[in-house]
């Protein structure tokens, strides 16, 4: 048993000491004296390094088409070995392909029998994935398909249509669609829900429509997005549609639920999770406050509700509105209204301690990505529907922050469900399970 476990233990560090010989084989291949070479020859034949890169991809596509053939026929090209073989080589044919450096014209090999399955190339295949990749990117940072198509013609050469754009954006309705429905965890202790207005044309005619974006802090303190809902009008129905749809998925219950301003969403977050609090984000309601305050004022007020959001207990803060009453209430009364009109999702948050005040004190985590995602959506104008707008979005949200979708994009590694973290998150832990009990796993 324990040879079995040696013996397991050492073929990761032969797998690694492969790739590093392989690595260091590379680089003394590409040592610079090579390529100054290599771009002097170039530079004779009146080339410059991008025609160069393009040949060196075209000797290095047809070299390992022709590995590939060769291991499929079971024997190398000129080999007696082959003669009387049931199959062989049949010639080649002209594929251009677009990749990084441009578009390639190859040779392709065939054989006579059609069976031979090239991977490196594969048939019907017009762009290698690093080109799919670079669409998905640009597109992400809200380019239209015409403008890549421009981008990609002005700065690669190459010529490709609105139509391959869109086909190649295309490939992320599944992947969507299986985020969207994946399952959840069954707790998670903080979820901020917030939305970003996008248009998209509908009847003829284009509206403004909320895309709401749902982020859970799980138990270990990470950052995920949950799901993307667009709806023109907000109400208790839609929100209960949305909430029973996380809860469906997993979500079984949530702790605090931060929001802002959202028609009939306290109300539908009462009915799917009776015991979750509904905290209004301090950070809107401070904004929303100063909506109302001459430029001249905005200092003196900010000043004024600070005693407010910082208060010992909802006393004080009582006491701190009543001060911030007698001084503004006629100057700015529209301050006084804001804060009254949320004073009860305000309250809940004064009863937690300062550490866990820290934590849920603001919807920032997902404002930050919101005004990422206004950037590029603005530059689209408006959407053809909301499938469009839910693409570009979760493709701008994976481009953001990979981490934020759950394993799929950058910075995290393979198999892992990881968001961002939570400063300060194993004292804010510690407060839930008081104030929590039986409400996180075990």
């Amino acid at each position: 048993m324990d040879q079995v476990l040696s013996v397991e233990a050492e073929e990761p560090l032969v797998e690694e000491h492969e790739q590093v010989e392989g690595a260091r084989r590379v680089a003394a291949i590409l040592a610079p004296e090579a390529i100054d070479s290599l771009l002097a020859e170039a530079e004779k034949a009146g080339g410059d390094a991008q025609e160069l890169l393009a040949a060196i991809t075209k000797a290095v596509l047809e070299r390992a088409l022709q590995v590939e053939m060769a291991d499929h026929l079971g024997y190398e090209k000129g080999d007696p070995a082959g003669v009387g073989s049931p199959n062989s080589r049949n010639g080649s044919y002209p594929k251009t392909v677009v990749t990084a450096s441009g578009p390639v014209r190859l040779q392709a090999p065939r054989d006579r029998a059609g069976s031979f399955e090239p991977r490196i190339v594969p048939k019907r295949t017009k762009r290698l994935g690093q080109v799919d990749e670079m669409i998905l990117s640009l597109y992400a940072r809200g380019m239209s398909t015409r403008d890549i198509r421009d981008h990609l013609a002005e700065v690669y050469g190459a010529e490709i249509s609105p139509a391959l754009v869109s086909n190649v954006t295309e490939v992320v309705r599944e992947e969507i669609t299986e985020w969207q429905n994946r399952a959840l965890d069954a707790v998670y202790p903080i979820l901020y829900i917030d939305a970003i207005v996008v248009k998209v044309r509908e009847s003829g005619s284009v509206v403004n429509k909320a895309a709401h974006l749902v982020i859970g802090v799980d138990t270990d303190g990470y950052k995920q997005v949950l799901g993307i809902w667009i709806e023109q009008k907000e109400g208790s129905r839609f929100w209960l549609n949305v909430l029973t749809s996380l809860r469906n998925r997993g979500l079984k219950d949530a702790l605090v639920v931060c929001c802002d301003g959202l028609s009939g969403l306290p109300e539908a977050i009462g009915h799917v999770w009776p015991e979750a609090i509904v905290q209004t984000c301090v950070v809107h309601l401070i904004r929303t406050s100063m909506r109302y305050v001459a430029y001249a004022d905005r200092k003196k007020i900010a000043a004024a509700l600070r005693p407010i959001y910082t208060a010992a207990n909802a006393s004080a803060a009582e006491a701190a509105l009543e001060a911030l009453r007698g001084t503004f209430a006629r100057s700015a009364p529209g301050v006084i209204s804001a804060w009254e009109r949320s004073w009860e999702t305000f309250i809940p948050f004064l009863d937690f301690p300062l550490e866990l005040r820290r934590v849920i004190y603001t919807t920032n985590a997902i404002e930050s990505m919101n005004f990422q995602l206004r950037k590029i959506s603005k530059t689209r104008g408006h959407f053809p529907d909301d499938d469009a707008a839910i693409k570009l979005l979760y493709l701008g949200i994976r481009r953001i922050e990979g981490r934020h979708i759950d394993g799929v994009g950058r910075h995290v590694p393979a198999g892992q469900l990881r968001g961002t973290g939570t400063y300060g998150w194993k004292r804010a832990l510690n407060d839930f399970a008081i104030r929590f009990p039986g409400k996180l796993p075990v």
